[in-house]
């Protein structure tokens, strides 16, 4: 069983937002395994049971703190097709957001599976077989899993784009009709494909075995730029994460192309407005603040890592974070342009006694991605090039083999207390904004975690699709923190919900100094945190 908040184990802790993967993450610490090991059973497990927040047809980014304190990166986000140009798209204006033109890069998670568990082998890991780490999530994929009320509202609010893309009708559209939460649906070509993993070819056969052929000529089939040798040629990679230096410690985040970047400026320019208390106007208004500058650097610098200027260290420098926190007025709100970002994601956690630390987040970027299922082998393909500008000035401009500029970024932090936290969150743009709040709160505030977790939060900008560019609240603020918030020049509006998904589905897993670990994960969404 799993529940929001869990602690006091000695051997291991997972967190996810969904019980399922939760529990099949736990089952792997229970068999033996590490924690990259229970994260591979966890991500394809989520894939099988929330397959509109995230699937095998998109892309991944992991943190690790292995044994021996080294934190590394692996980034598995997937490049335009061969034939992604812009004479492709020459009769739109931008990238379609669904169909075909939107499954445009290649899915990385898979690869990114692949690193992590060569990754845990060399730090000692029991190299549990492939058919122990998928055998929950082909169950779930062959047998059926229960349709969660959010998968529910996500059909029927986005049925007028998906229900004509190839494939979701057949798969996810059971006698034509978004399926009601409580229902079974199964995913009965996914189970296939994750079982021929286990038999033949192991997860490679996605990209260079008889499963990335299938995939190539599926994706061929609807008119996708995705190729065959795409496909053959594409491999995760091992990356430094970037890093920044607190008074509570050392954070660390993704390079570009994601926006860890963000996250990490976010924290730093906080804590240098040196607010004391949490509920109140000054965290509310100088997170939001930090979150302003924070995304003016990304929007202006984040791309493809083979195209940026300069080292994006430069932005995490003492000297450039001071100057930047002094123009941070600590009383009035700073002028606002509309960013973009929509978000569908997942972000989930593991560690074990051994001392790895593990922060995982995939996504097909929108809910469903594309929308495009390609029928034999039941991959939802993501529609993460959808980010990509058909401006050749932009800053991430369309070209075959580019990467995209990604909102997805896992966070880890190693904390001078001894403690070990891995946390992340869904949500585009409100990635950064929620793990800033969660952190925050939990480490700078000293909130237990499950408070942390619980908190009411708020989201600058879009996401999840939204028109919205104003500072949306969730309705358990105070009334007169909103009113404050108001008269120093915020354009706030107080959603319905006092729980609302609008805010992300955040999750964090922490390693005490005693050797006990912690998990908790989210009111907000379907799951949980478990350990032994």
């Amino acid at each position: 069983m799993t529940d929001l908040h869990s602690a006091g184990h000695n051997r291991g802790v997972v967190a996810a937002p969904h019980h399922a993967a939760a529990q099949a993450g736990r089952e792997i610490l229970a068999e033996g395994g590490n924690a990259l090991e229970a994260m591979v059973a966890m991500a394809a497990t989520i894939a099988a049971v929330y397959p509109h927040m995230n699937h095998i047809g998109g892309d991944g980014f992991w943190l690790v703190r292995e044994p021996n304190r080294c934190v590394r990166a692996i980034m598995a986000p997937g490049p335009a097709g061969a034939l992604a140009n812009r004479e492709l798209y020459r009769q739109h204006e931008t990238i379609p957001p669904r169909g075909p033109l939107a499954a445009l890069t290649v899915p990385g998670a898979i690869s990114g599976w692949t690193l992590a568990l060569e990754a845990a082998r060399a730090v000692g890991g029991k190299g549990l077989p492939l058919d122990v780490l998928l055998h929950t999530a082909i169950g779930y994929a062959r047998d059926g899993y229960v349709v969660s009320k959010s998968q529910e509202r996500l059909t029927t609010e986005k049925l007028a784009e998906l229900k004509d893309v190839p494939g979701f009708a057949e798969t996810f559209l059971p006698d034509g009709k978004p399926p009601k939460a409580g229902t079974k649906l199964q995913q009965s070509a996914l189970a296939n494909t994750l079982d021929h993993f286990t038999r033949a070819g192991g997860l490679d056969d996605f990209y260079r075995g008889d499963i990335g052929r299938e995939i190539a000529a599926d994706l061929e089939k609807i008119g996708s730029p995705v190729t065959r040798e795409d496909l053959k040629r594409y491999r995760a990679t091992i990356a430094d994460p970037l890093s920044v230096t607190l008074r509570a410690g050392t954070v660390y985040n993704t390079p570009p192309p994601t926006q860890g970047l963000a996250s990490l400026m976010i924290l730093a320019l906080y804590e240098r407005l040196g607010v004391r208390e949490a509920a109140s106007f000054e965290f509310v208004h100088g997170l939001v603040e930090a979150t302003k500058r924070a995304f003016r650097v990304r929007d202006r610098y984040v791309t493809d890592p083979a195209h940026l200027a300069h080292s994006p260290s430069r932005y995490l420098e003492v000297k450039f974070l001071d100057a930047e926190a002094e123009k941070i007025d600590r009383r009035r709100a700073a002028l606002w342009p509309a960013p973009k970002g929509e978000g569908d994601t997942i972000w989930m956690g593991a560690a074990d006694k051994s001392g790895l630390v593990v922060s995982y987040i995939q996504s097909l970027y929108w809910e469903f991605g594309s929308g495009c299922v390609l029928p034999k082998t039941g991959v939802l393909m993501q529609n993460r090039g959808a980010s990509f500008s058909l401006d050749p000035g932009a800053a991430n401009p369309l070209a075959p083999g580019r990467l995209p500029f990604h909102t997805l970024n896992p966070a880890l932090a190693v904390l001078s207390d001894g403690r070990i936290i891995g946390y992340g969150t869904m949500g585009g743009d409100g990635q950064p904004q929620t793990q800033g709040m969660l952190f925050a709160r939990h480490v700078l505030h000293r909130q237990t975690l499950d408070q942390a977790l619980a908190a009411p939060r708020w989201l600058l900008g879009r996401t999840w699709g939204s028109p919205h560019t104003n500072l949306r609240m969730e309705t358990r603020f105070d009334g007169h923190l909103t009113e404050r918030l108001m008269s120093a020049g915020h354009d706030v509006e107080m959603l319905a919900e006092p729980y609302s998904d609008t805010m992300g589905h955040a999750g964090a897993v922490v390693l005490h100094p005693s050797g006990t670990f912690e998990g908790g994960h989210d009111p907000r969404a379907d799951g949980g945190a478990a350990g032994i």
